[in-house]
Formats: structure tokens, C-alpha cells, sequence
């Protein structure tokens, strides 16, 4: 089983002796650095143009993934602060003898969650089927030879968890372990613990849905994982391990959020009919809807902030009792749905993302733009993985030299050699393709491509 005092390691890459909260500052702990890394990171302001649900909206608020991460950071702050004071009272000596507190649950999940969506590319929800569609029907396909089974299962399923793994712990140049987030953290963010081989077609548990780290991230996370002793999961010689427990409430923070606000951003342009929000959230929300308050609001925009408020603080509710009635399966691993699978409201939040799904999701905007994005994401890969092949090639066209001076530094290997192994070069360009902004991609696809002259 594992144990609470290990999972709360304040361990960073590189660190040469341990850290321990009882010596830490109260003011300001290991964990609360972590949230403030992630915030100021280059990625993470990335993600202020990045499409959440409603690409490139205009003419109303609609979240992006930067909104959605402040969001679900939120919620899962509330989340684990709930369940951390119980696990404190369950666990005396974590406070006693480590000197750790409700707070720091709350914190750890809280830089997690706001990690979430760092490694996404642009274009929403099609961002990754794009890049694993370039590798699995497009040009990328004269590679497969070249790469072994697990290289190629990365590049065709290219996951954004895997990617935002990369970005936390990837070493840059003079600088190692990526920005250095304590390993609690990154046990936390890591929802799917395991290699992209083998892949289930009916997974057991729902670790086995996705993955988390590509081949190149196998060592940096068994390391983390071994110090946080996690458990390995179906022992097949690969890289397959147990969530880390508050994995499990940075899953449900994001769904909470997701299910909850994704809706919401449909009725605030009009997607989704006002008398919808009542009818689908009135499951969650009926033991403590006020109705005259809420017949009083005059705006459709505070009408379903009042229940999409209610909504969430039911939802965390709930959430908290469950993981609390499941800490045992959960600390020894056989727990194996979300949190929200074991929800009393599962059924209301599958009504509202079915709802979501058919009226935001599939609406002709959204399907237009991601569509448009399967084109440029396959366009601008072609172009940089070109160029860089070539330059290692040593056959660089004029064109390539042009193209290789747009690259930033830690894309194209220190001092302008690139990668031996084909597979980190490939790699490299996609984690670059997915850095850009959806306006930025759109832009210099464009540019490239001869349709807009630069400004």
C-alpha cells in the first residue's frame, strides 16, 4: 500500500538531499513555489489563445484553455483542502511528525490542475487526432520503419499529457529537470501513469485510457515514480504504474469544470437554448436551488452563474465524500474508475456533456476551425520536420536554413545540431507545433505557405 508520507515528496529533479515540510517555510511552502513556476511559465501563458471548446470566439466570452486551467485549479484547491483536513485527522503523524497540513493537499493538486492543459496543442479537441493523423495518413507515414513500436504509437496517438510531461521535466540547455516542480506535484498531474504501449482496446481501469509520458519521459517518471513508491500496474515489462491518489482529484476538478462551464460557454452564445440550463442542471442543483432568487435574476448570465455555482459546490461535495470512502483502495491501487464514475450525479453530468457534445461540440463553427486545423497542424509539421531532417542530413536547401532560423534554440539542438535519433528530432517539432497559439499557428501556416505576406 502506498503511504501519504512518501506521495507528499517536495523532492525536485537534481535535488542532492531531501527536503522536508517541517523545515519549510509556512509562508510560502515547496508546493506553493510549484504553483507559482507553472504560472509564470512560458507554456502556460500559451494558453490564454488556445481553443478550450469555441475556437477563435468573437462577439462573446468563451473560455480557453488558460480560463479553463484557472478554473479547474480552483476547484481542485477547494477539493483537496476538504479532503487533506480529513486525511490529516486519519493520519495524525503527517502533521506531528512531517509537519504537513490540510493546505498542502490543496496546494500540490491546485499546481497540478493548473498544469493540466500545458502540453495541448492549439485547435481544442482535434489538436492531437491532427498531429497523430499527419503520422498515421500523411507524409509522416515514410517514418514508421525507421522508429520502434513505442516511438510510433507516441507520434500516431499523440497525447497532450504526455507532451505537457515533456514541458515540466524536459532539461533545456544549463538548465535540468525542466522547471523543477516538486515530484508530489508531478505524481499529481500525471493522470495516466503509464507508456503509450501497449494500448487497450478495453482498458481494466481508467489509467489505461491514454498516456502520460512519451519514450523519452519513461526514465525521468519511473524515477519519480520509484521515490513515491507507486505501485506498478499489470506488470508487463513496460512502464505501467497506479495513479498517484491526487491524480484522481485533478481528474474530477477537470471534470467538474469542464462538464459545467463548457455548457455554459454554449448558452452564452446562444448555442444552447436558456431553458436547457435549468432542465439539465436541476438534477444537481434542486436541494439547494433558491427559485425566487433565481427567477429574480434579470440576466441569463447571472440565472446560470447561481446554478452553475450551486452546481460545482455540490459536485465537490460529493467528490470529497467519495474519494474519503475509497482513501484505501486508492492508496493500494485497485480503485479503478474517475471520481466522478462513482458520482450520484453521473447521470446529469452525462445528459449535460451528451447536450454539450451535440449542440457546442458538433456545431458548424467549431467543426469548421478544427477542421481548418487538421491542415495547418499537417502543414507546418511537413515544413519544420523537413527542414530539420535535412539540416541533420546535412542536404539544408536555402528554404530549410530559412525555416530553421524561425525555430527557437531548445527546438533545434544547441548550436544549430540537431538530435541524432530521428525520433527526437520528429518529437521536438511536434512539442514546438503544439506550443503555438491557434492564432499563431493560423498565421504562420499562412505565411509559409505564400496565402498572407508577413506584416
Amino acid at each position: 500500500m502506498m503511504k501519504w508520507e512518501d506521495l507528499l515528496s517536495l523532492k525536485r529533479h537534481g535535488d542532492t538531499s531531501k527536503r522536508l515540510r517541517k523545515e519549510q517555510d509556512e509562508t510560502r511552502s515547496g508546493f506553493d513555489v510549484d504553483y507559482d513556476r507553472v504560472i509564470f511559465s512560458s507554456p502556460f501563458r500559451n494558453l490564454q489563445d488556445k481553443t478550450q471548446v469555441i475556437p477563435l470566439s468573437k462577439g462573446g466570452f468563451a473560455h480557453t484553455r488558460l480560463t479553463h486551467s484557472l478554473e479547474v485549479s480552483s476547484v481542485a484547491r477547494s477539493l483537496g483542502r476538504l479532503i487533506g483536513k480529513e486525511i490529516i485527522k486519519r493520519h495524525p503523524q503527517l502533521q506531528e511528525i512531517h509537519g504537513y497540513n490540510s493546505s498542502d493537499f490543496g496546494a500540490i493538486v491546485a499546481a497540478a490542475a493548473l498544469a493540466h492543459d500545458i502540453g495541448n496543442p492549439p485547435f481544442g479537441h482535434s489538436g492531437e487526432k491532427a498531429i497523430g493523423e499527419y503520422f498515421k495518413t500523411g507524409n509522416g507515414r515514410k517514418f514508421q520503419l525507421e522508429l520502434s513500436s513505442g516511438e510510433w504509437m507516441d507520434l500516431t496517438n499523440f497525447e497532450g499529457n504526455a507532451n505537457g510531461f515533456k514541458l515540466l521535466t524536459d532539461s533545456n540547455q544549463g538548465v535540468d529537470g525542466g522547471i523543477r516542480l516538486s515530484y508530489a506535484t508531478l505524481g499529481a498531474f500525471t493522470k495516466y501513469p503509464k507508456e503509450s504501449i501497449p494500448k487497450f482496446d478495453n482498458p481494466i481501469s481508467v489509467i489505461e485510457k491514454k498516456y502520460g509520458f512519451f519514450q523519452t519521459g519513461k526514465e525521468s517518471f519511473e524515477e519519480i515514480a520509484t521515490y513515491l513508491k507507486l505501485i506498478r500496474f499489470r506488470d508487463n515489462g513496460h512502464s505501467n504504474w497506479v495513479r498517484h491518489p491526487l491524480a484522481y482529484i485533478v481528474e474530477a476538478a477537470d471534470d467538474i469544470c469542464y462538464s459545467i462551464i463548457d455548457f455554459e460557454d454554449g448558452l452564452n452564445l446562444g448555442l444552447i437554448p436558456e431553458e436547457y440550463a435549468l432542465e439539465y442542471l436541476i438534477p444537481i442543483v434542486k436541494n439547494k436551488l433558491i427559485k425566487e432568487k433565481y427567477f429574480h435574476m434579470k440576466l441569463v448570465s447571472d440565472r446560470y452563474s447561481y446554478l452553475r455555482a450551486l452546481a460545482i459546490g455540490e459536485l465537490v461535495e460529493d467528490t470529497t465524500n467519495i474519494f474519503l470512502q475509497n482513501e484505501e483502495s486508492l492508496l493500494n491501487g485497485t480503485y479503478k474508475k474517475s471520481l466522478i464514475d462513482s458520482s450520484k450525479y453521473r447521470a446529469a453530468i452525462d445528459d449535460i456533456k451528451k447536450k454539450t457534445m451535440e449542440m457546442v461540440y458538433k456545431s458548424r463553427k467549431v467543426v469548421e476551425i478544427e477542421a481548418a486545423g487538421y491542415v495547418v497542424l499537417a502543414g507546418l509539421l511537413d515544413i519544420f520536420i523537413t527542414a530539420i531532417n535535412n539540416l541533420h542530413n546535412n542536404t539544408p536547401t536555402s528554404y530549410d536554413q530559412l525555416i530553421l532560423d524561425l525555430l527557437p534554440t531548445e527546438f533545434i539542438g544547441e548550436n544549430r545540431v540537431p538530435n541524432d535519433k530521428l525520433y527526437n528530432r520528429i518529437l521536438d517539432i511536434c512539442a514546438y507545433v503544439s506550443s503555438m497559439t491557434d492564432t499563431y499557428a493560423i498565421s504562420l501556416y499562412k505565411k509559409l505557405k505564400g496565402i498572407q505576406l508577413p506584416d
